[in-house]
């Protein structure tokens, strides 16, 4: 197919995902749908991996996802059939029990041309708390009902006994049933706009187009790792804590770029953990969740590139099994967009040496969702809804700021109007905007967080906030620049009655309580003393920056609401003086510096060389037995690593063993 035509067919194929797209989202039940629009839609060829997804509406994580695995455990098709699963560890295709995935047929003359096909976050699959996740769960049986592959609908025919067994287990079945519906007429309106296509462009002709989009944005992403230079990129970054007070989760990779290909090594990530952190791949080589990350750095380098499963082909990721993110059955695995937020900053900043010149600071990577289920005092019915993504700030970019209450890692979550919120969900929304002095100071500033305070009417109200994280660990800055502000969540704040609640989701409120949170900023990128006076300036006038943090960060001296430039310059010179650049690639923060003093590089490589010698079932137990032995530096860490382990199985026969 010549290249015009094939532009040609990629825009038709495009646009015949925006119109399933934008099916769902005007008919869904759901404000998670409708509002959120956490789904997605795509069109697959005959074996199952994406040609095209929408630009416009849906999250943005999938173009590179996989149904042959799924597709290929229901066994013979027919039209009018809809395959559909939720269960995580059944051809790794849903990646959290929430998610249900369903899967169409194209047929013409009885064989199958394409699949419409995508998935829908349903607010609740049942399970051991409203919504299904928290990451205090410990595995997968917690986190709702799960359905291995199978027919949702035969012959056009609605499967009633699987619908009736889903419907039983959940809390809100009417939004489970209203978002299915609309999804079925997503995938129909997908029939009848590839069938469009195969009159337009005729059978062989579809074919190749299918063929000839997947091939060219294999040679698209080809094209910018070229452009990379050759060599060996490593990096780490980490997850506040893996369960209720517990420790730190690392994630760790080695990227190997060489020509035009490029591996990534995740060995060095900390081992499956008994919380719900761990991201479900499968050991597949290209699963999407590992690959959201380099999705969004090809974007960026070259934004005309087709977002479909060719991008992946360039990329071989080794991700060892028993690990955090590629967890063996039946670890728990809600939380799996918290870890995955934390992929793409770890990505980020592994690019972020390669070509440092391209890229930004660390986006806030982390986006709660914010969950109620509370009962209305004018009905005395319960009401369950996802009432907002509660997003951080953008990291500062190459040539600007970074966006405010948008990170980049979560912009396609849509924010849902107070008025809309108040209308279908009793509580008031007391303030709902940006947090000031939450972006990391720098050349160009990182954008600032997004801060909710609510109250609720009902006793016995319960809170979820899903992927609560960066509490601890800041999002970090680079080529000079500081690392944004940490994320906060208060229960009652300002009052007698004030809880701190840290990284914990699910809290219970009762009439009158006050419910805070507000998530991390962005890094910031750059010298923030190099950042024009007049910019500081503009940040005070419009909230961003209080006037004392332009002159404890920037170096800026305000006087009548002008800069004093006199005193500007010798305020800036001194701040130079006492603290000149170290030449630090990365700001982390205090936090993490401390920590990296007790555990060094050296340290976790020799615990993981332990953990690859032990059984999976011991590896949680034995880590958080290392940390808890190891509080102070040491001038040999992984001695002092190997040395614990040591005293560990004299204590543990069962290890020795």
């Amino acid at each position: 197919m010549d290249k015009v035509t094939l532009q040609v067919f990629a825009n038709h194929a495009r646009a015949a995902a925006e119109n399933m797209a934008y099916t769902l989202y005007r008919t869904a039940h759901s404000t998670f749908v409708k509002e959120t629009e956490d789904f997605t839609v795509q069109i697959l060829e005959p074996g199952g991996t994406v040609a095209a997804v929408p630009m416009d509406f849906g999250a943005t994580w999938y173009p590179g996802i996989d149904y042959s695995a799924a597709i290929g455990m229901i066994g013979d098709y027919e039209p009018g059939d809809i395959g559909f699963t939720n269960d995580p560890y059944s051809g790794y295709l849903a990646t959290h029990v929430p998610d249900l995935h369903m899967w169409k047929p194209i047929f013409e003359d009885g064989e199958i041309l394409a699949w419409a096909c995508g998935h829908i976050h349903n607010t609740d699959m049942g399970g051991a708390v409203p919504a299904s996740l928290s990451r205090s769960l410990t595995e997968v049986h917690q986190e709702g009902i799960r359905f291995p592959p199978m027919k949702m609908v035969r012959r056009g025919e609605v499967n009633e006994e699987a619908l009736r067994v889903m419907l039983l287990n959940v809390r809100k079945p009417e939004q489970n049933l209203g978002d299915l519906k609309a999804f079925t007429g997503a995938l129909n309106t997908g029939e009848r706009k590839l069938r469009a296509m195969v009159r337009k462009f005729g059978v062989d002709g579809f074919r190749a187009g299918l063929a000839g989009v997947l091939d060219y944005a294999e040679h698209q992403a080809r094209e910018v790792l070229r452009s990379i230079p050759d060599g060996e990129y490593s990096f780490s970054d980490y997850c506040d804590e893996d369960g209720p007070d517990g420790n730190p989760v690392r994630l760790a990779l080695r990227l190997v770029i060489k020509g035009d290909e490029a591996v990534l090594d995740f060995t060095g990530t900390d081992p499956q953990l008994t919380s719900a952190l761990n991201v479900p791949t499968g050991s597949h080589p290209r699963h999407t969740l590992l690959l959201v990350g380099v999705f969004y750095v090809l974007y960026t380098l070259n934004p005309q590139i087709l977002l479909n499963a060719g991008l992946t082909r360039p990329f071989t990721c080794i991700v060892p099994e028993g690990t955090a993110l590629n967890p063996r059955f039946p670890a728990a695995v809600g939380m799996r967009s918290l870890t995955c937020a934390r992929l793409r900053s770890l990505i980020f900043g592994t690019f972020g040496l390669a070509i440092p010149e391209r890229m930004p600071a660390a986006p806030a990577g982390s986006s709660s969702i914010m969950n109620v289920m509370t009962t209305d005092n004018r009905t005395q019915r319960s009401v369950l809804a996802a009432i907002n993504p509660i997003v951080g700030g953008g990291g500062g970019m190459p040539t600007r700021d970074g966006t405010n209450g948008s990170g980049a890692d979560s912009a396609y979550l849509k924010n849902t109007p107070v008025e809309i919120t108040e209308t279908e969900v009793p509580i008031r929304i007391l303030r709902y905007g940006l947090m000031p002095d939450t972006g990391g100071a720098g050349r160009w500033r990182g954008g600032l967080a997004t801060a909710l305070d609510f109250t609720v009417f009902a006793p016995n109200s319960r809170v979820t906030a899903r992927n609560r994280d960066r509490c601890r660990f800041r999002p970090w800055g680079i080529l000079g620049g500081k690392a944004g502000a940490p994320s906060d969540f208060v229960l009652n704040p300002g009052t007698a009655r004030e809880k701190v609640l840290g990284n914990i989701d699910l809290v219970t409120m009762d009439p009158g309580d006050v419910l805070h949170i507000h998530s991390p900023g962005g890094g910031g990128r750059g010298d923030p003393l190099a950042r024009e006076p007049a910019r500081v300036l503009l940040d005070v006038k419009r909230g961003y920056v209080s006037a004392a943090a332009a002159q404890r960060d920037y170096g800026v001296v305000l006087r009548d609401g002008a800069v004093d430039e006199a005193g500007t310059e010798a305020l800036r010179a001194a701040l130079r003086a006492a603290c000149p650049a170290n030449g630090a690639h990365f700001d982390f923060g205090p936090e993490r510096e401390a920590h990296e003093r007790v555990w060094t590089a050296e340290g976790y490589a020799a615990m993981t060389e332990i953990m690859t010698a032990l059984p999976t079932h011991w590896r949680f137990f034995v880590k958080t037995r290392l940390f808890a032995m190891l509080k102070d530096p040491a001038a040999d860490s992984a001695a002092a690593v190997r040395h614990a382990f040591g005293r560990l199985r004299e204590d543990y026969p069962g290890l020795a063993a």
